[in-house]
Order: C-alpha cells, then sequence, then structure tokens
C-alpha cells in the first residue's frame, strides 16, 4: 500500500444540496475519491438550503449571501459531515474562518444556454417575449444585446423551470449549460449563447469541495483530485468578485480560459436595464490567477464598475441574487 493510502482516511461523510442535479454533481466527487482510495467509503447526507426551501419569491429577496451553501457549512461546523459539494457558482468569496476551499475540480461547459420553441435563437425571439431568469447577471448583459425583451424571474430547480415553461409561464428560458449537460438533457438546448455578449458567473460549471482546514488527511485527498487548470480558471474569477466586493448581488460575468500556459480573463458588469456595460479583458500566465484577477477589477472600477456597483447598492440594500 501506498504511503497516500496509509496516511488517508477510511470513512468521509459528505453533505449535499438534495436536488437531482447537486446529487449527480456529488457522484462525480465521489467517484474520483473512490478512484483514488479504492477504501474510502462515502455517505452521502442530503441538506436542505435557504433557498431550497424559498420558491415563492424572487432570489433577489431571499436574504442573505450564500443562499445556497449556509446550512452545508453549518453541517460542517457542527462537524455532521467532512466535506460538502458546492456548484462554485453559488459559493461565496468569503468562508467561515475555519474552513476552506479545497478541491476544485469537473468544470462543464461554462455557456449559458437559451430554451425556446421552435429551436429560436435568442436574437429570434419576438418582441416582448418572456425570458426567464433568476439571475440579474443574465437580465442585464442581454439586455445589453435586446431591450425589447420582457426578463421574468423563475425559481426552482432546472426540472421544474422546464415544466414552468413547458406550462407556458414563459416564452424562454436562460439556465446555464452545465445543468442541462449533466442531467442529460442538451435536446433541450435551442442555443448556446456566445461569450461576446454572455459571460457566464464565477465558477459557471466547475465544482467546488469545502472542508475544514483543520482535517489534514482529508485536504491532502481532496488534493490529489483537485484540477490546477480549472482552479486557476475559479481563483482568477472569484478575484475579481471579491475585489468588486457587490458579492452574488453585481451583475458581473467573469470567465476564465487556460490557454496553454497563460490564463485569458473576460469580465463584464452592466447596469440591471443593459444600458450601461463594462467588459474587460486581460491574460497573464495560469500560475498568477489572483494577480490577474486583481487586476481586470482594477480595470473594471477605472471603466466606472464601481458606479454602477454602488448604484445598485443604493436601489437593493442587502439584497442577493444568484449568479
Amino acid at each position: 500500500m501506498s504511503n497516500a493510502h496509509k496516511n488517508s482516511l477510511s470513512s468521509v461523510r459528505i453533505g449535499t444540496r438534495a436536488s437531482q442535479l447537486a446529487r449527480l454533481q456529488t457522484d462525480i466527487v465521489v467517484s474520483r475519491l473512490t478512484a483514488k482510495f479504492p477504501q474510502l467509503k462515502c455517505e452521502v447526507s442530503l441538506i436542505t438550503t435557504g433557498g431550497d426551501k424559498r420558491h415563492d419569491v424572487p432570489i433577489a429577496e431571499v436574504g442573505a449571501t450564500g443562499v445556497f451553501v449556509k446550512e452545508l457549512e453549518e453541517a460542517l461546523l457542527k462537524n455532521e459531515v467532512d466535506l460538502v459539494v458546492h456548484s462554485l457558482k453559488d459559493l461565496p468569496t468569503e468562508l467561515p474562518e475555519s474552513l476552506l476551499l479545497a478541491g476544485v475540480l469537473a468544470r462543464e461547459d461554462a455557456h449559458d444556454v437559451l430554451i425556446a420553441g421552435e429551436n429560436r435563437t435568442f436574437d429570434q425571439l419576438a418582441p416582448g417575449a418572456r425570458v426567464a431568469t433568476s439571475s440579474r447577471r443574465r437580465a442585464a448583459q442581454l439586455s445589453a444585446r435586446r431591450q425589447d425583451l420582457n426578463f421574468v424571474d423563475i425559481r426552482g430547480n432546472i426540472p421544474t423551470r422546464l415544466r414552468k415553461y413547458d406550462e407556458g409561464e414563459c416564452d424562454a428560458i436562460i439556465l446555464a449549460a452545465a445543468g442541462i449537460i449533466r442531467l442529460g438533457l442538451t435536446e433541450r438546448i435551442s442555443e448556446y449563447l456566445d461569450y461576446g455578449f454572455s459571460i457566464p458567473a464565477a465558477g459557471q460549471g466547475a465544482l467546488g469541495i469545502e472542508c475544514r482546514s483543520g482535517d489534514e488527511k482529508l485536504r491532502a485527498m481532496i488534493a490529489s483530485i483537485d484540477e490546477s487548470k480549472v482552479r486557476a480558471e475559479i481563483v482568477a474569477e472569484r478575484t475579481v468578485l471579491r475585489v468588486l466586493g457587490g458579492g452574488c448581488s453585481i451583475p458581473l460575468g467573469v470567465l476564465g480560459q487556460v490557454r496553454g500556459d497563460n490564463l485569458h480573463l473576460v469580465a463584464v458588469v452592466a447596469s440591471l436595464d443593459g444600458s450601461l456595460l463594462i467588459r474587460k479583458e486581460l491574460q497573464d500566465s495560469m500560475k498568477e490567477p489572483e494577480r490577474l484577477g486583481n487586476n481586470l477589477a482594477l480595470e473594471l472600477r477605472k471603466a466606472g464598475a464601481a458606479e454602477i456597483i454602488q448604484a445598485l447598492k443604493e436601489l437593493a440594500p442587502n439584497v442577493v441574487s444568484a449568479p
């Protein structure tokens, strides 16, 4: 037996949200861990978060940062589970002091996608069409391209949103490609929205593993399945979000892409009505993702992003939305 296996744990308790997508994502993590550590027994606990409980109001009104994360982190802090699996776009940039992002992996297609009748593209939607999304980021960027559309809020997991669309509550939906792909529903996709006008949320499509910082054996095990290229992209993206300081509430799209040894980073901040949109991009070594993210955030600030963010804070203090 290798030293790595000698020093590894024999069992681990994993916390996850209860949705079908969250469980599929947890299965990915379990398969990666057990492939590396065949002796490992994984016990999965399903945890309901605040964001899962409140389907009666827009996500922007649920009222706390990390609405899909808080209960998972509480389970870690209470030692009820050993690690939790997140969709990284749900994870706030500031973590509790005794917790850390130990693993970043399995990034699926980061695009936003359109689901619409007759396989219409976004540009083919009829004027006044009701386009459903719970994301201010999506509505802001897409309003900049088409101000003649009616963006409406929608809640629920992916199957619930698709059902609402099928029942005629809206004319089209914007969702993350990653969730649709993982659920095996790619035949529903009308269009993968081009990064030229729809930049995804920080961390979109990637999975994060959070654990207690003091659990050194577990940290080492998780580190063995961490993907360095995905981590570079995610660190850069999350740095932009953290430096701009608006949390999930700001309509920020940011995407890192490793190209060879370099990391390309593009970000967009837009006013909620799409009337003002600031787009910047930079490139640096993938070994310096935090520096790249910091520099791009400063470029956005210089171009007026701070004013957009401040206006949003004055409009809706303490309000957050899903990315």
